[in-house]
């Protein structure tokens, strides 16, 4: 019988989307399945989507083989589950917030409050690992509002543009964790499916590498080769081909996203012209 990759993810949300697209990304084509599972077509492959706290626990305990969950849910669930890739995206903070109006000190100004949160294991480590006594209001949701009904004196929650915070009258004061979507495993995999997913990361990394660099061409007076080249080394060093035009050539490399601007400024001071920067779809380094 065929080894078959059981991975859960969110079964709504932006979390989903961005798991789904990953997939896709990674050449993986999903068949329409029903609202709790479907299969690839073209990788050993079955999807189940569940609640993204749930996911910890079907991948501990095996229902799953992997799973891609939001740290802040991997930490605070605390399931024997392996950490394969940190995807990159889905990033948000978990962060502590109190009353707009509210003149906040430091720290010690949550001793002997009561805090609101859905994360009760995370804040309590964080509180205990600063010495601050505080009361922990547990609530599943719409945890914003608990300051404003007299529930409690601050709030620990998710935070991603702040707007919410705003919204509710409250401030963000201090930054506990910066979480993003993480694959995790179970820590039992047999060899066959330690396989398919050592397959399956291969991809991810491709994907992943695709995103943060970018192909770049670009024409160069042959006298700023060597200074251009230093500036491109690419992935071992750069394509360099003559141009029809004698004293030039063309010059063909990989960049990263996150130096793009700086390079392309270095670049044009040593007169590359007819630069032209493409995305990358999948990059196998």
């Amino acid at each position: 019988m065929n080894q078959v990759l059981k991975i859960a993810v969110q079964k709504s949300g932006r979390l989903n989307e961005k798991s789904m697209e990953l997939l896709k990304e990674c050449g993986i084509k999903i068949n329409n399945g029903g609202k709790l599972m479907s299969t690839a077509s073209n990788f050993p492959l079955e999807i189940f989507y569940l609640r993204d706290d749930d996911i910890p626990q079907y991948v501990a305990e095996g229902v799953a083989d992997i799973g891609i969950v939001g740290e802040n849910e991997y930490l605070e669930k605390q399931q024997p589950v392996e950490v394969i890739n940190r995807t990159g995206f889905s990033k948000c903070r978990l962060s502590l917030a109190v009353k707009r109006e509210e003149d906040y000190t430091g720290l010690s100004w949550f001793s002997g409050k009561r805090i609101a949160t859905s994360y009760p294991v995370i804040l309590r480590n964080f509180l205990e690992k600063n010495k601050i006594e505080a009361t922990i209001e547990v609530i599943s949701g719409s945890v914003e509002i608990a300051p404003g009904i007299g529930l409690a004196d601050a709030v620990f929650d998710i935070v991603s543009t702040g707007s919410t915070l705003l919204a509710n009258g409250l401030r963000e004061v201090e930054v506990v964790l910066k979480s993003e979507a993480l694959l995790v495993a179970n820590t039992m995999l047999s060899a066959s499916k330690k396989e398919l997913l050592a397959k399956l990361l291969f991809r991810i990394e491709a994907a992943k590498s695709a995103k943060q660099n970018k192909y770049i061409l670009l024409n160069a007076p042959n006298d700023k080769l060597d200074t251009i080249k230093k500036l491109l080394p690419g992935m071992r060093s750069p394509t360099v081909l003559p141009l029809a035009e004698e004293g030039w050539s063309s010059v063909h490399s990989v960049i990263k996203e996150d130096e793009f601007w700086e390079v392309i400024d270095q670049l044009k001071e040593q007169g590359a012209e007819g630069i032209l920067v493409c995305p990358i779809e999948k990059m196998i380094v």
